[in-house]
């Protein structure tokens, strides 16, 4: 039989990932208490590379945004994202009039389509304590079929995301939240309609996992021909498959074995990715993923026309102010409070 780890390899910034993904990218970063405008404060961004903050050796990035952290308004076209808020706060608003807060365990699913604009801000909403944010943003490709669709989002909040609890002989915990795709008799909350992932033959799964030190769990193998990443992202190490894997690493396996974990000394945590992949060629330019290079001039050239419908906003990097709650306001005026 073969062996169930193709390669191990160290992550990058962003993360590698397979087909049907397009690339993850991790943010980790300890924000200072917030100023009185949802933001670090002057004094705090002094000598920052504003509008293009990614230093990697600093604690904490203001990436896009000049005032609040975040990225201000900007296009998608032909794909999907897939935010996880693991711990801090999002601010969704986008051309379509939609609008959204999203915190602690929540996940935005939006479907880019023929084209939106969104702006994704990170108000440090604490004044009296560090602001910390940490959260993945998963690019999942959609089919030429679907590059077209409106476009659409919607929220999976943390109450409607189950997570799966694993006790091994030790009584010692694995605990798996389950954003795409089913584990053990659960199942995830649906995506949008026209996602890859809506469709169970394309058997996309993402999963997060929280592993307590020297747990063992087992991931069943998946459909045959699929793709599968794990990416253990903080920790000691853990066995993968019978390999020993250092922190920051990506362990592509085969999705047709079960896959055992065993964890290292402290407590360890791994993104899975996998699912189906399209097939498809992929022309990919900044924020537009279609399937030819004359596809992406036409996008240009739309979005240049017609910005997407434009920007309803009065700010480029619009926040819901201090006091706001958990919501959702969708295109059609509909909108759900949490």
């Amino acid at each position: 039989m073969n062996h169930p780890v193709i390669r191990v390899q160290p992550l990058q910034f962003p993360w590698q990932t397979q087909d049907p993904f397009l690339f993850c990218a991790y943010h980790l970063d300890d924000y200072p208490p917030g100023d009185p405008n949802l933001g670090p404060g002057a004094a705090a961004t002094r000598g920052r590379a504003i509008g293009q903050d990614f230093a990697p050796h600093r604690a904490w990035r203001m990436y896009h945004g000049a005032q609040v952290p975040g990225f201000p308004y900007h296009p998608h076209r032909g794909f999907e994202t897939v935010t996880i808020v693991k711990q801090g706060v999002v601010d969704h608003t986008d051309s379509l009039g939609g609008a959204g807060r999203f915190m602690n365990g929540d996940v935005q699913w939006m479907t880019a389509g023929k084209g939106i604009q969104h702006s994704e801000m990170f108000p440090l909403l604490a004044q009296d304590r560090g602001n910390p944010l940490e959260l993945f943003q998963i690019w999942l490709n959609l089919p030429q079929s679907s590059k077209m669709v409106e476009p659409h989002y919607k929220m999976l909040w943390r109450e409607d995301i189950p997570t799966v609890e694993r006790r091994d002989a030790a009584g010692r915990g694995t605990f798996i939240d389950l954003v795409a795709g089913r584990f053990a008799e659960r199942t995830a909350p649906a995506p949008t309609p026209d996602s890859w992932a809506a469709d169970p033959a394309h058997a996309v799964s993402i999963f997060t996992v929280r592993m307590e030190p020297e747990a063992e769990w087992t991931l069943p193998a998946t459909a045959t021909g699929a793709t599968r990443s794990a990416y253990f992202y903080r920790g000691d190490r853990v066995s993968i498959g019978g390999q020993s894997v250092a922190e920051n690493y990506v362990t592509t396996l085969r999705a047709d074995a079960e896959i055992a974990f065993r964890n290292g000394a402290v407590e360890g945590y791994l993104l899975i990715l996998e699912g189906q992949p399209i097939s498809e060629p992929v022309a990919q330019h900044g924020p537009f993923v279609m399937n030819t290079e004359q596809e992406i001039r036409e996008a240009f050239a739309e979005y240049r026309r017609t910005e997407f419908g434009g920007w309803p906003w009065p700010e480029r990097e619009q926040v819901h102010g201090r006091d706001r709650g958990r919501f959702a306001r969708y295109a059609d005026g509909s909108e759900e409070r949490k």
